[in-house]
């Protein structure tokens, strides 16, 4: 029998990982990192482990995951943490008490496969059978309670196709880059290399990008560090000062070769940093690794 595992957090590569290369061993589900939907997918599921996969969580959202342990801690489930070693060290600084196991990228698929089995036939002997059921007599539950039951169940079921529908959707359409450099040449450089793939905008200046961000939407940025008036560093800034913004994956283009200034960049925690003249093959390896 396969062991049930539920997923979740930003990287996608391993979520894919799981259902792609470990189907044989695993019954893989999905979920957001929300409390409710993990709380309900738990419900309704009934996971043999929660596995969550780290890229670039904020230590606030690691901060709420310490709820979410103590509910499933109380239901036995075991909770598996993979990230890279950063990820991981950050994680144990926000939680240094949570009850986790910790793997740590990289690691193979094959080799987190046989870690993840291994320490689930420790815990959890024998994987789940098939749904838990529950037996309902007369003397248990009123018929409006059964009733309730039904109702919350069709409302679940409903919920689970509509966010499904709303995924399909989200991976049918084309990601969103918005591209801000003060080179026209750069901007249109870039915009003709990316836009088979991606839907791409492009700003001149901060200004306009931040003025398009007011009533827009986009998946990543591509930002230009050196320009005038605002810098890449200021709108950054004010990027993550916005709450509708604060988490939107944030790419730097530099030329600066200067180390202290490197480092500046660097301290600002982007979700990349490439320099210029611009390695396509790096931009498109970057892009992949934030978007998966």
């Amino acid at each position: 029998m396969k062991y049930k595992v539920l997923l979740t957090g930003n990287n996608k590569m391993v979520i894919n990982e799981f259902f792609t290369y470990m189907d044989f061993s695993f019954e893989c589900f999905s979920t957001s990192d929300r409390y409710d939907d993990i709380i309900n997918h738990v419900k309704y599921i009934h996971p043999d482990a929660l596995v969550y996969c780290l890229y670039g969580e904020h230590p606030d959202d690691l901060k709420r995951f310490v709820n979410v342990e103590r509910k499933i801690s109380r239901e036995g489930i075991p909770i598996i943490i993979v990230g890279d070693a950063d990820e991981c060290d950050q994680f144990e600084r926000v939680a240094p008490l949570m009850d986790v196991s910790i793997f740590r990228r990289p690691i193979s698929s094959q080799k987190l496969e046989e870690a993840v089995i291994s320490l689930l036939k420790e815990k959890r002997p024998e994987p789940a059978r098939g749904r838990r059921s529950v037996t309902v007599t007369e003397s248990t539950l009123k018929t409006e309670d059964v009733m309730r039951v039904a109702e919350e169940l069709l409302a679940q079921l409903a919920k689970e196709e509509e966010k499904e529908k709303k995924q399909k959707e989200e991976e049918a359409r084309k990601k969103h880059i918005l591209v801000v450099d003060d080179d026209s040449s750069v901007l249109k450089l870039l915009k003709g290399y990316l836009v088979e793939r991606y839907d791409v905008a492009t700003a001149i200046n901060g200004k306009i990008a931040l003025k398009f961000l007011e009533t827009k939407t986009t998946d990543l940025v591509l930002l230009d560090y050196e320009m005038p008036a605002e810098n890449g560093a200021v709108v950054l800034g004010k990027i993550r000062e916005n709450p509708a913004t604060k988490n939107l994956p944030v790419v730097f283009l530099t030329g600066v070769t200067d180390r202290k200034k490197v480092m500046e960049v660097l301290a600002m925690k982007p979700q990349g940093y490439l320099s210029k003249p611009i390695d396509m093959e790096k931009l498109s390896s970057t892009i992949k690794g934030v978007l998966g």
